[in-house]
């Protein structure tokens, strides 16, 4: 960490605080308006008419008149300001399976263009439990229906559309990493520092030709005038499976841990519980996400269901170079997903 660069309290509008986040909705909740729904269905249905992939869709496929508008706030929202937006109304309930994908891929592509989720070329992911043991080192935990802890995806943005909900939990955490700085540098500017190491992670199996089985990014990096943070706890500690990896020292075990006892402080991140319909844009780069433990609805079809987007803007920050471990390409609009020679991208209704 350069003490000499780096600010000693973040105060722009991404440092901010749950409490006053959860107090104040209106800075992230957007009720959809009736004309907003029809400009999304009508685009929808019109790129629907073409007959192509839902994984091929752009922008210019999905034509939106006023609502286009507020995507492209939406996306400086997202890179510049309080790095979350919720919007709320999507009446899924009375759409096909391909209908709620081609209206969020929709909205997808106006924010940004869309990668890969894994080596098959997937743009649309599922979120839902399937059963995988949290505690298996290869198991991805988006996959189960265990507590998530804070972290970041593997992408500019991540997009979620919640299909249908746990039948209790399930709720949806973010907290502000200026904010969890500001708090570290106050409390343990020691510590603090240790987070700008490059700390082993784990890739889950995920391991792309003539890489390591783990990544050396620090969760913390200074680039650019930006802070950026890149973070997965779990899969830090599971990295030290690997003898070659970089030890922990309890230096860095101690920053870890006051770094997720701030983030899980009620008073600095927000909870909220994502409703059928929700549509949830987070920027990575600058923000934490997890999600509750939930308890899912014994009828297989009512199970808890999201759609996830990765989508990588223009317009965006740059990123250490270091981020090509884990982003292949650190291009700005062309960068993050998993993507090999033979991918082609698709989206899959059902995964």
């Amino acid at each position: 960490m350069n003490d000499e660069t780096l600010p000693v309290e973040f105060t722009g509008p991404a440092a901010w605080l749950g409490s006053d986040m959860q107090a104040h909705p209106e800075r992230w909740l957007i009720e959809l308006a009736p004309q907003d729904i029809h400009d999304l269905e009508q685009a929808a249905r019109h790129y629907l008419s073409l007959g192509r992939d839902i994984g091929e869709i752009t922008a210019q496929d999905f034509p939106l008149t006023h609502f286009a508008d507020h995507l492209a706030g939406l996306r400086s929202k997202l890179i510049d300001g309080i790095g979350f937006e919720v919007l709320r109304g999507l009446p899924v309930g009375t759409y096909s399976q391909e209908m709620a994908a081609a209206i969020f891929c929709g909205v997808g592509a106006h924010l940004g263009s869309a990668r890969s989720q894994n080596a098959a070329g997937h743009i649309l992911g599922h979120v839902r439990n399937v059963g995988a043991d949290p505690n298996d080192p290869n198991t991805r935990i988006y996959q189960t229906s265990a507590r998530q802890t804070f972290h970041t995806d593997s992408a500019d943005i991540v997009g979620l559309l919640c299909l249908k909900e746990a039948h209790e939990g399930g709720d949806s955490l973010l907290v502000s990493v200026e904010t969890l700085y500001n708090r570290m540098r106050a409390l343990r500017p020691d510590l603090l520092d240790k987070l700008f190491d490059p700390l082993a992670t784990d890739r889950r199996g995920e391991v792309p030709e003539g890489m390591k089985p783990y990544m050396t990014i620090p969760p913390l990096s200074w680039h650019g005038g930006k802070l950026t943070v890149f973070y997965q706890r779990q899969y830090i500690d599971s990295a030290q499976r690997f003898p070659e990896a970089m030890r922990l020292t309890p230096d860095h075990v101690a920053a870890l841990d006051l770094f997720d006892s701030l983030a899980n402080d009620p008073e600095l991140h927000i909870q909220m519980r994502l409703r059928p319909g929700d549509m949830q844009f987070v920027y990575n780069h600058s923000q934490l996400h997890d999600r509750t433990g939930f308890t899912d609805w014994p009828d297989p079809d009512q199970r808890r269901h999201l759609f996830r987007l990765w989508l990588s803007p223009m317009g965006d920050r740059d990123l250490p170079e270091c981020f090509k471990q884990r982003y292949g390409s650190i291009e700005i609009g062309n960068r993050g997903g998993i993507v090999t020679r033979e991918t082609r991208l698709h989206a899959p209704l059902d995964g």
